[in-house]
């Protein structure tokens, strides 16, 4: 039995012909395709303008350094968020303060505005394996700026609600397990005019070493341009493995809120068996399911129940199944055979 792949990059044909044209056209470097591919995502996440560069680290960084931060200011997150924040975050001189989740598995506004008292001056928003909020207002209403990563819940929609609708600056990575993939690469865009000028000029001191080359803008520009399709696809994967989930003892990381739109970035399952034993048990049915939360600057912070409550059951006990638009109908049948009886 082959085993299913946990993920795979949603690459077509059109798409391998998009990079070999830029091959053909001998402009690979970064070019007209890369102001294309950013003038396009800006506009899908309602946003004016950024900067496209070839490093999400670089990303992160000069998104937090166009915001009004000074030197020992805080930056909230939730513990769910990567390490890759952290790392970030200090690397300007500035302090992490962690939250706990709310129901979205986004950062709590109850801790974001206790925050505000030690030295809280914006706050970073990890939307992790899909999730969104339902709306804006909270976050807004705390009065610091904001950056949202929709690397993760790309496409996700909660009623009118969209991935993107948060941020004062909107970033994305687009790894090979992105709902788009550019073989790497990172965007950041903002609608305020002040942030795009500040993103352009930290980018602009290294801009030949930096900028996101045309060939993988092309990837993103054919990806971005069959978006619904994909999401069509993947949404309908996602309400597939979600009847079968119902139907056993796991619980979706997910809402299930009938206005909640799943982007099928891939499918997170909280689990009450060890993990190692849900693994395996996915494992000789052919399925590649994996641990979540791994690299979480929570995951030293697991004996923290008291402080976390929320956000320690994902900590350590979700797991993910393969959700891609590439899957057989009878890998779809097998996932969903595995999640009817996991637990």
């Amino acid at each position: 039995m082959a085993l299913i792949r946990y993920t795979k990059p949603t690459l077509t044909r059109k798409d391998m012909d998009a990079v070999l044209q830029t091959m053909v056209d001998e402009k690979i470097g970064p070019g007209e395709k890369r102001r294309e591919f950013l003038k396009l995502f800006a506009a899908y996440v309602g946003k004016k303008d950024g900067i496209a560069l070839r490093n999400f680290y670089d990303v992160i960084r000069y998104s937090l350094m166009s915001l009004p931060l000074s030197q020992g200011d805080a930056v909230a997150l939730s513990v769910l968020s990567p390490k890759v924040y952290e790392l970030a975050i200090k690397d300007i001189g500035c302090k992490c303060y962690f939250t706990d989740t709310d129901d979205y598995s986004l950062p709590k506004t109850e801790d974001v505005k206790n925050s505000l008292n030690e030295g809280v001056k914006a706050l970073l928003i990890y939307e992790p394996l899909g999730s969104i909020s339902k709306s804006a207002e909270e976050y807004k209403e705390l009065g610091i700026p904001i950056i949202e990563d929709v690397s993760e819940s790309l496409g996700s929609s909660f009623g009118d609600f969209r991935a993107g609708g948060i941020g004062d600056i909107v970033i994305s990575s687009f790894e090979e397990d992105g709902i788009i993939s550019t073989a790497g690469g990172a965007i950041a865009v903002s609608d305020k005019q002040e942030f795009i000028e500040n993103l352009k000029n930290q980018a602009e001191k290294v801009k030949r070493y930096s900028d996101l080359p045309d060939m993988n803008a092309s990837l993103g520009i054919v990806q971005l341009m069959k978006i619904e399709q994909t999401l069509q696809r993947r949404n309908e994967i996602f309400k597939a493995y979600m009847q079968s989930l119902m139907k056993g003892e796991g619980k979706s990381f997910l809402s299930n809120n009938i206005n909640f739109i799943a982007n099928g970035y891939t499918f997170p399952v909280i689990i009450e068996t060890r993990v190692d034993d849900a693994l395996e048990f996915a494992k000789k049915y052919g399925i590649e399911a994996k641990r979540n939360f791994t690299t979480a600057v929570g995951s030293r912070y697991l004996d923290k129940i008291d402080r976390y409550p929320n956000a320690i059951p994902a900590l350590s006990r979700c797991i993910s199944f393969p959700l891609y638009p590439f899957l057989k109908s009878t890998d779809v049948d097998n996932i969903e055979k595995v999640l009817r009886h996991i637990g």
